[in-house]
């Protein structure tokens, strides 16, 4: 695949994966931060073979996209986490 193919294809992912996105009810957020931690694993994994590739292009770039996969994947664990604990309940202090 040359790079125009793969440019094309990656600004066409973008463009859905916003819209997509964009319409999702705020209800939702919780599964489609867990859907995005998925996404984002098998992100990783291409970059790593990205990043096996040899070539100082494919090096640079996968470290790139490693990093900011891993970013993602744990600021969406931590936002979760966070939102769920906003519904935890109180334990009931006996007198």
């Amino acid at each position: 695949m040359d790079i125009a193919s793969s440019l094309f294809v990656f600004l066409l992912a973008t463009f859905l994966g916003l819209e997509v996105i964009r319409r999702v009810s705020p209800l939702l957020h919780t599964p489609l931060m867990s859907l995005t931690n998925a996404i984002s694993a098998i992100a990783i994994v291409a970059a790593i073979q990205v990043t096996g590739d040899g070539t100082t292009l494919g090096v640079v770039l996968g470290t790139l996209a490693v990093i900011a996969a891993t970013t993602n994947i744990v600021g969406g664990f931590m936002i979760t986490d966070r939102m769920l604990k906003m519904f935890k309940r109180e334990p009931q202090k006996s007198e």
